[in-house]
């Protein structure tokens, strides 16, 4: 397989995910599961996809639909497509899957999942995380990983909006 066709192979739907994580926990590995929006890829997120794979052996990323992104984030998200943002992260060798989600929440996607691991970033606590009560009654546990300080996408946003001003 080549490199193009190993992106590929990592985007994955959601009924098409299920046998995969069947055939990772019949081999016994650990299924980590985290989600998000990844719409400006920056050193922050790769920091915390890297924490993330290394809580298990296979590391699922739910990526928000372009359509649940702007009802998020607002009207002006999200910056890169569904499609390129699913390739990019695809791309990441600490990636081992992809999905894409459209719901509020990813919680039927992690009720599917069913992961050993939940993951998500800094500004959450336990009590906080969407599916940390499921994956905890199954037995799993639940981290959660600090930022790396310093990088954000709302603080690119805000220096972009700087640069355009300052450009006109």
């Amino acid at each position: 397989m080549n490199h193009i066709e190993t992106i590929q192979s990592k985007i994955l739907g959601k009924d098409e995910l299920t046998g995969h994580v069947d055939s990772w926990k019949q081999t016994g590995k650990k299924v980590v599961f985290t989600n998000g929006c990844f719409d400006i890829l920056h050193k922050g997120h790769i920091d915390y996809l890297n924490r993330a794979a290394d809580c298990g052996d296979v590391l699922i990323v739910g990526v928000n639909s372009d359509e649940s992104v702007s009802r998020l984030k607002g009207s002006h998200r999200p910056i890169q497509d569904e499609s390129s943002r699913l390739w990019v992260l695809a791309s990441l060798s600490c990636v081992t899957a992809v999905v894409l989600f459209g719901e509020e929440t990813p919680i039927e996607l992690i009720r599917k999942v069913s992961p050993n691991v939940l993951v998500k970033g800094g500004d959450y606590t336990v009590e906080t995380i969407v599916g940390a009560q499921e994956v905890l009654s199954s037995g799993g546990i639940v981290e959660v990983i600090p930022f790396l300080e310093g990088y954000s996408t709302s603080r690119l946003e805000d220096k972009i909006r700087r640069w355009d001003n300052h450009s006109r």
